[in-house]
């Protein structure tokens, strides 16, 4: 079966997917968008958000890593391989909270994953 419509350029022709920054726009798709929304359109969800993410830089920094899309990505993978582990996944895109009250109350792995979207957004990695 073939479409005349169907372009074909060769496979080195591809662009390289980096995992790292894959693996940041899920995150962004799962929690980051409705989070930071959310965040932004409440002033004490902000404070909460920033907070995290200071501690995502401090993480990062005692870990000898950089606050890059590697170093952001490898961070992400852990807190969502450990909710995974305790029964409490990431959730798919769509279905995470919508609510600044909901973020508010929102469990630490959500809230530190927002915070690595905002980290990846505001360092152009996104």
């Amino acid at each position: 079966m073939t479409n005349e419509f169907l372009a074909f350029a060769p496979i080195s022709a591809a662009p390289a997917v980096d995992p790292a920054r894959a693996l940041l726009d899920e995150m962004m798709a799962r929690v980051g968008v409705d989070g930071l929304a959310a965040a932004l359109a409440d002033a004490g969800l902000l404070a909460q958000v920033d907070q995290h993410a200071a501690a995502v830089r401090d993480a990062l920094h005692q870990a000898g890593r950089q606050i890059d899309a590697d170093g952001l990505a490898a961070y992400a993978k852990s807190i969502a391989a450990a909710a995974e582990r305790m029964g409490r996944p990431v959730p798919q895109p769509g279905f995470a909270y919508v609510s600044g009250s909901a973020w508010l109350a929102a469990e630490w792995h959500l809230m530190r994953l927002v915070a690595v979207c905002m980290i990846a957004e505001s360092a152009g990695l996104l």
